[in-house]
């Protein structure tokens, strides 16, 4: 096993380890935590996988910016801890869905024939290539998708301040 691999397996379960976190707290802004550490878990991942451009997207927008922006509007509209939400009759009805689910996944990753990796090695992007593409065919959905997280924090201090009056 190489150090890469060992990198790799230690990632994954970092982000095994906050997905599960966040599949069973019961506190949203624990929740929120467990979420960063997964996401930068996968972050993490796609620089052993010599995705350089995805890790720091990932790292950025996903793990600093959105998270982050969860958690102020979390604080903003005063979240309360409901206990009675979270346990109700159906909690093990999920959790069955749920492991049904991860067999079901589980069952098509092994029976799947996946292709070998190219003789080459892995297939390097420049960061050149990518910005011409973002701002130039992606210029428009990168732009709508930041104006709805414009209005989405807003909208949540404008809830607060009636929330707060």
């Amino acid at each position: 096993m190489t150090g890469m691999d060992l990198a790799f397996y230690v990632l994954a379960g970092f982000s095994l380890a906050g997905g599960i976190g966040l599949a069973v707290t019961r506190g949203v802004v624990h929740g929120a935590l467990f979420l960063i550490l997964a996401l930068l878990g996968v972050g993490g991942l796609f620089f052993t996988l010599f995705a350089d451009f995805l890790a720091l997207v990932q790292v950025l927008l996903y793990a600093g910016g959105v998270t982050i922006l969860m958690l102020f509007a979390m604080m903003l509209t005063q979240v309360r801890e409901n206990p009675e939400a979270a346990d109700n009759r159906q909690r093990p009805w999920a959790a069955l869905a749920a492991l049904a689910f991860f067999g079901a996944i589980t069952a098509a990753i092994v029976v799947t024939p996946w292709p070998a990796a190219p003789l080459g090695g892995p297939q390097h992007v420049e960061f050149v290539d990518i910005a011409g593409t973002l701002f130039t065919r992606w210029a428009v959905p990168f732009e709508i998708a930041s104006l709805l997280l414009l209005v989405a924090l807003i909208g949540a201090i404008i809830l607060a301040r009636e929330a707060a009056e």
